[in-house]
């Protein structure tokens, strides 16, 4: 399919500088809202809870009150890190028996795993696993928030209220997952359109079709009213908890009543003359350390002679993280579905914020009593007993996400991405062109990546120049790729950075709703 891209298309973006602050988003509509909260005098914190909030309404396909996350916390008073999982865990009643191989190789999702009859662990309502991403949001505000609770979710409301629009970017979307989306009536009932995707445009007019989300409103206006609580433990979680089950799933009140965020001590990466502090524990963060580890044992001349230092890093990295982690490699066909959005305000806080429902449209259900798209994170497991990270009842997911925090070269910076397994070569890569070689925010996100996470192959932006690929092809095969709008061949990230008086905020050039906003005056 790259065969007939464009070859002289060139896409950039351009990066926010203010002296104020700046949210980096995956949906522009979204970073907005975090900006205007802002504005109105929150914490970074609570530009958090709105641009999360408005994520899940307006890409609904990629997390929402239904997934679960990760995200690093920086407070200037303090000048400490504080990370925050809010991760999904199997339900306490899983039974291992309802997910029995197949004996026909390995499945064709995000993971190579062997398959499992009628890849129970992938679509449908018992792939869907607990999730913590609302309590992850309220934890964060308990602490740090300044702003009400309920005025924080109100955007998200209203574009709920409103519904999302469909233009050629959500169709596609959804376009790619009709078929699983049409096997849920109620999934079916909010995205496809007489059982087929959307239609929001023809050769040259366009439509202003909108997905109906009311049903979301009212589940985001209870939550905005009763907090977390309605949701672990409420009333709203035991009506979700009961349509899963209703489709032959697990979830329970009580699953969601267990499973709360949880702060935990970030890890700390010294390298060189910078730091990094990641999340701990069942993340990508210390597949992080670990190819920074790698890494510091390399020359690093110039950023082109840094190419193969990076895929012998990565590799062992990843050869690190599938011997005492579990094996949890993703096939480079598939996307993630995730969001991350960073956020600094004018006092120097920093968030970076990673939630996700782990395939796009996660389990492909809707529960019809809340509006909410339910996750798939059964998928993160195993599904072969006897390893590290086999399937069992109530245990945590093992999670790709990567938020980070670094400071390097008298700047500080908060980053991440989505993409399932290229989150966190991706992350690492933009964590050195910003500490080896003191690339200003603009350029460290226009400046080619690999990708080493499929496998034994790396995948190499195509911009690079023909020396470099030759070296790459001296640590491995190497397969060249153009950056595309869709699909997206590497991870897609999206940072903040603060050099003194200045704050700047870029996203993955190739996103076609991703932005950075600047703090209104």
């Amino acid at each position: 399919m790259s065969d007939a891209l464009s070859r002289s298309m060139e896409i950039r973006k351009h990066v926010v500088r203010t002296d104020r602050g700046v949210v980096a988003a995956q949906h522009r509509q979204a970073a907005e809202a975090g900006a205007e909260v802002l504005r109105a005098g929150g914490d970074a914190v609570d530009a958090a809870v709105a641009c999360g909030f408005v994520c899940g309404v307006l890409e609904p396909w990629m997390s929402g009150p239904a997934g679960g996350g990760a995200a690093m916390h920086w407070r200037a008073d303090s000048g400490t890190a504080q990370a925050l999982n809010f991760g999904m865990r199997a339900p306490a009643a899983l039974r291992i028996a309802d997910f029995p191989l197949s004996g026909e190789g390995l499945a064709g999702d995000l993971f190579p795993w062997q398959r499992v009859v009628g890849d129970r662990n992938v679509t449908g309502a018992r792939a869907v696993a607990t999730p913590g991403m609302v309590d992850g949001l309220a934890t964060a505000h308990a602490r740090w928030g300044r702003l009400p609770w309920n005025e924080l979710l109100a955007p998200a409301i209203r574009h709920a209220r409103r519904g999302m629009a469909v233009d050629w970017y959500a169709a596609l979307i959804i376009a790619s997952v009709t078929r699983d989306l049409a096997r849920d009536p109620h999934a079916a009932a909010m995205f496809l359109v007489d059982g087929q995707w959307p239609r929001p445009f023809a050769w040259t007019a366009l439509a202003e079709d909108r997905i109906d989300q009311s049903r979301m409103a009212d589940s985001l206006d209870i939550l905005a009213r009763d907090g977390a609580d309605a949701l672990h433990g409420g009333d709203l979680g035991a009506a979700m908890a009961r349509d899963v089950r209703d489709k032959g799933g697990y979830l329970t009140s009580d699953d969601l009543a267990a499973n709360r965020a949880q702060f935990q001590t970030a890890l700390s990466v010294p390298y060189r003359d910078a730091l990094f502090q990641v999340m701990p524990g069942l993340t990508a963060g210390p597949t992080f350390a670990r190819a920074l580890q790698h890494l510091a044992t390399e020359d690093l001349p110039s950023p082109e002679a840094a190419y193969p230092a990076y895929a012998r890093a990565l590799r062992r990295a990843y050869g690190d993280r599938l011997a005492t982690m579990g094996h949890d490699g993703e096939t480079a066909a598939a996307p993630g579905c995730t969001t991350h959005f960073s956020v600094v305000d004018r006092d120097g806080n920093m968030v970076s914020h990673t939630q996700t429902l782990l395939s796009v449209f996660g389990s492909r259900i809707l529960s019809p009593s809340t509006g909410f798209l339910m996750n798939n994170g059964i998928m993160w497991f195993d599904p072969e007993q006897g390893r590290a990270n086999s399937l069992a009842p109530g245990k945590p997911c093992l999670m790709n996400v990567c938020p980070v925090l670094g400071h390097a070269n008298g700047k500080s910076f908060a980053l991440g991405a989505s993409g399932g397994r290229k989150i966190v070569g991706a992350v690492a890569q933009i964590a050195s062109f910003l500490a080896d070689f003191d690339m200003d925010l603009n350029t460290a996100f226009h400046q080619p990546r690999i990708d080493v996470s499929g496998g034994a192959q790396i995948l190499a932006d195509a911009a690079l120049s023909p020396e470099v690929i030759t070296a790459l092809a001296t640590v491995a095969p190497v397969t060249a790729a153009r950056r595309s709008l869709l699909p997206y061949p590497f991870a897609c990230p999206a940072g903040v950075l603060q050099h003194g008086a200045d704050r700047y905020g870029a996203t993955e050039v190739m996103t076609a709703w991703g932005d950075a906003v600047a703090e209104p005056a």
